[in-house]
């Protein structure tokens, strides 16, 4: 008899437990020297892992004038990245584009959540161990696909795109049904096991690359072939917390963005602060390895997230429809974004 991905999940000590660490009781809005970062999984976290090892904030804050205090909170999906942003738990959320856009929308006219910056450029794979499934054509009853977050997450966005082009517009959520919310370390170590009825993962990096170990798992779907090269991950905050943290945002746009430089130009680094910080099981060699690829490229620039826009409010997921990238991004006057 197959295992339940529960039972095996909890036979291997993982869980679906969706945070790491605490976080604060919601509070109002923080105080000048105060920042509330929440992250999720994965490499193209990389940027937080360099900021939280070099603590870049705390440097830069100290250039504006202020202490700051920075808390990290460890969270699994656009929809739980959302709420702790809009109740008060965090001040900066890290998600994907699509979660960005559902939460831009939905605070158009009052919190206004927009981003802050990329954190930079990376193809998304959908793998299965399903030998049947070669495209997204032969999914079916018999899958079942882990995502960060079901319909919300880009990864869910990424296979709607698919579905839309597909079979049009109207069918845009059609693999929707086959989706189950899983974090990325969970559905890995789920994948490379077997046994359960868990046999697909819209994943990221390194989590899609170590699983592809496992003969049987094969790529069906990349992102680059629906988009191109893109921004698929995020960070956004609320306009409130921008307005009244001028020096402790600016503290943290300029300690991203010199985290952005360490990583592109020094991947031996980057791959031993993201081992250092996140306390990954993996290795260092096949880690620098994998940040080495030409399709990498760690940046705050965006870049290709607003197809994904036009997109949602073609087919409804959002109501507001932005003119340009531009309109769901903070635009700094020191430091203004070129993106797409």
């Amino acid at each position: 008899m197959r295992k339940s991905i529960s039972r095996l999940a909890a036979s291997i000590g993982l869980g679906a437990t969706l945070v790491v660490g605490t976080l604060a009781a919601p509070t109002a809005a923080q105080a000048e020297g105060k920042i509330r970062i929440a992250e999720q999984f994965g490499i193209v976290y990389l940027l937080l892992n360099v900021v939280r090892d070099q603590q870049l904030i705390e440097k830069h804050g100290k250039e504006e004038g202020i202490d700051i205090k920075v808390d990290w909170a460890q969270l699994s999906g656009g929809a739980a990245i959302n709420d702790a942003l809009l109740s008060g738990s965090v001040d900066i959320a890290g998600a994907g584009v699509g979660p960005l856009l559902t939460v831009w929308d939905r605070t158009k006219g009052r919190q206004n959540v927009k981003a802050v910056a990329s954190l930079g450029n990376f193809p998304y794979y959908l793998v299965s161990s399903n030998p049947t499934v070669k495209t997204i054509a032969d999914l079916s009853e018999k899958d079942r696909i882990a995502v960060p977050a079901v319909g919300v997450s880009v990864q869910s966005r990424f296979l709607q795109y698919a579905a839309a082009k597909q079979w049009g517009d109207k069918e845009y959520n059609r693999l929707d049904k086959y989706t189950l919310a899983i974090p990325h370390p969970d559905a890995t170590a789920a994948l490379l096991a077997g046994g359960t009825e868990l046999n697909g993962h819209f994943s990221n990096p390194p989590f899609q690359d170590q699983v592809l170990a496992n003969k049987n798992v094969h790529i069906v779907l990349n992102s680059y072939d629906l988009l191109g090269p893109n921004s698929p991950t995020l960070l956004f905050a609320t306009e409130k917390f921008r307005n009244d943290n001028p020096k402790t945002y600016k503290a943290f746009v300029e300690a991203l963005a010199e985290a952005a430089d360490f990583a592109q130009k020094d991947k031996a680094a980057a791959a031993d602060t993201y081992i250092r910080v996140t306390k990954a099981k993996i290795d260092r060699d096949a880690l620098i390895r994998l940040i080495d690829n030409p399709q990498y490229e760690f940046t705050v620039t965006p870049k290709n997230t607003y197809p994904l826009a036009e997109f949602l409010y073609r087919v409804g997921a959002i109501k507001n429809k932005p003119a340009s990238w531009q309109d769901y991004f903070f635009q700094d006057a020191e430091r203004p974004l070129q993106g797409s």
